[in-house]
C-alpha cells in the first residue's frame, strides 16, 4: 500500500491519485489530440469488494462517434498500463467527428 493511500479513512471519499497521458488520433482531416486521465483509487469503489483488482480508471477528454451515438472512451484495469491500453483501444474504435481543435488553444 502506498503512503498516500493511508490518508483515506472513508472509502466513500474515493481518494485517487491522478496520472495524465496524451495520444494523437490520426484522421483524414488532421490529427486530434486526446488527453487521458487515469484515477488510481486508494480502495475499491465497492466497499464489499475484497478483490482490489480494478483500481485504475482511464477516461479521455473528448468523445468519438458524435454523429451517431457520442461515446467517451474509457477503460478499467488492474494496473495503470491496462487501464490506459483499454482507453486507447476505445479511442481507436470510433472516428472523432467533432470540430477540429485549434492548435493555438488549450484542449479541454
Amino acid at each position: 500500500m502506498a503512503e498516500w493511500e493511508l490518508a483515506q479513512i472513508d472509502p466513500s471519499e474515493e481518494l485517487a491519485e491522478l496520472h495524465f497521458f496524451s495520444i494523437k488520433k490520426k484522421q483524414p482531416g488532421g490529427d486530434v489530440e486526446f488527453q487521458i486521465v487515469v484515477r488510481q483509487y486508494a480502495a475499491p469503489l465497492n466497499p464489499r469488494e475484497q478483490n482490489r483488482s480494478m483500481r485504475f480508471f482511464a477516461q479521455a477528454n473528448r468523445q468519438t462517434n458524435q454523429s451517431i451515438a457520442p461515446y467517451t472512451p474509457c477503460g478499467w484495469g488492474s494496473t495503470l498500463g491496462a487501464a490506459v491500453s483499454e482507453c486507447i483501444k476505445e479511442i481507436r474504435r470510433f472516428p472523432y467527428e467533432g470540430p477540429m481543435p485549434n492548435d493555438d488553444a488549450p484542449t479541454s
